[in-house]
């Protein structure tokens, strides 16, 4: 790992000035995956600013039309609160099934949208030096590699890296978005779904955030689809696994009719991934396992494989409807 300097950041104003005033650094906080990727050489900063001990940044609040994330609050943190298990079940899911307890305690969610994918081919410069990700123009080793994990949606010929997160699957399903804040102290919202950027041609710029611009909070809708949600995670090993595939998803039924219905897929794709086919698809249906099945099988119109992902292909359809099962099921026993 090369030599670096380290600054601790006393506000997050003083935080996003010291990380425009220098083009070769980073901000350092709990699962950014930063210095996992400095010791196996891929990044390389000058700087590190450490944010992780800022106040005011850790806050949660549950309201009526909202739910507000701090950039700082931890992953357990969130996952611990009584009110995100009892209305945001998909997010809950998201987080407990992610990671391990230990590194749950330390994540932040701000640094956890920040992290990286974690394809062989681009932690691994010194055996796999052709990455468009880590080195654009180089070549994407994996497009003819072992690439059984990678994605089958999103890709394109530079990059077929999956995304590797589970909370933002679930924002992604219901229309998060992300504050961001800059060296001029004003905010924006970014969408969540425009936050992630597809690869094409340059698949090293990976979210829509400047040089100045530090994540705050995410903001959450309360809408009814969130409080009957669910998160499904299928994986090779039943806990410290990322996702082979899995679907955040959310509905509102009303006289057996589906109101509303959110689907967003992980494991699948190089960046979160809305079934918006799927959620077209089902709207005004009646509800049952059928019209889920039939619904289901759209959302594989676009997938491009390679030869060893090509299960993903079946798998896809198979845990969008497992999943609107398990979310219905409260609605379904009354509850």
């Amino acid at each position: 790992m090369n030599p670096f300097h380290y600054q601790r950041a006393s506000s997050s104003d003083a935080a996003i000035e010291l990380r425009s005033q220098q083009d070769n650094s980073r901000f350092l906080a709990g699962g950014t995956t930063l210095l996992d990727l400095m010791k196996c050489g891929v990044e390389q900063p000058e700087t590190l600013i450490d944010i992780s001990q800022l106040s005011g940044l850790d806050t949660l609040r549950f309201e009526d039309d909202k739910i507000t994330i701090g950039a700082l609050a931890s992953m357990s943190q969130l996952a611990d609160h009584l009110q995100c298990q009892a209305l945001a079940p998909a997010i809950y899911g998201s987080l407990w099934q992610a990671a391990s307890p230990q590194l749950r305690n330390m994540a932040t969610i701000g640094g956890n949208l920040r992290q990286r994918t974690r394809c062989v081919y681009f932690r691994d410069p010194a055996t796999f030096p052709a990455c468009n990700k880590r080195q654009p123009g180089s070549g994407c080793a994996a497009l003819d590699g072992v690439n059984a994990n990678h994605a089958i949606f999103g890709t394109s010929d530079s990059c077929i890296a999956v995304y590797p997160g589970d909370l933002a699957i679930a924002l992604t399903a219901f229309d998060a978005q992300v504050v961001l804040r800059n060296s001029q102290q004003q905010e924006r919202r970014v969408a969540i779904g425009d936050f992630f950027l597809l690869p094409g041609d340059r698949p090293d710029q990976e979210h829509d955030i400047a040089a100045d611009e530090m994540i705050i909070a995410v903001e959450v809708p309360n809408v009814p689809a969130l409080r009957q949600s669910h998160y499904l995670k299928v994986r090779d090993r039943a806990s410290y696994e990322f996702a082979a595939a899995s679907a955040a998803v959310g509905l509102e039924i009303e006289d057996g009719v589906i109101r509303d219905v959110r689907i967003a897929l992980g494991g699948l794709a190089t960046k979160p991934w809305r079934a918006t086919a799927v959620e077209q698809a089902l709207r005004g249906k009646p509800f049952s396992e059928e019209a889920l099945r039939l619904a289901a099988e759209q959302s594989i119109a676009d997938a491009d494989p390679r030869p060893q992902s090509q299960f993903k292909v079946t798998l896809t359809p198979r845990v969008i409807v497992r999943a609107l099962l398990a979310a219905a099921e409260p609605a379904q026993r009354g509850e």
